[in-house]
């Protein structure tokens, strides 16, 4: 099952992601969502749209911008609406 960690603590576990360029999304549900904070941040897809961020803290740690999600996807990625994908030391396995 596919697991999301960062720093020996589980940020996301489900069997139902989706891979996207190499990337799984996680279902919002199967998020620990203590440790996610929104971010400010957004980027732009080309064939995705607009990606906003969190931010993950644990302890007194902050893994800024390290995990992101479309909201609102261009119809060609409407598969991952609302999903998280990791990056920025993320281990997903």
């Amino acid at each position: 099952m596919p697991k999301a960690t960062w720093n020996g603590t589980v940020l996301a576990e489900s069997e139902d992601t989706v891979i996207v360029d190499g990337n799984h999304y996680f279902p919002p549900d199967s998020l620990n969502k203590e440790h996610f904070q929104p971010s400010e941040t957004t980027s732009v897809c080309g064939w995705k749209g607009t990606a906003n961020y969190y931010s993950v803290q644990i302890d007194d740690q902050t893994n800024d911008d390290c995990a992101w999600y479309y909201a609102e996807p261009k119809p060609e990625a409407a598969n991952i609406a609302g999903r998280v994908a990791f990056w920025k030391g993320v281990q997903v396995e």
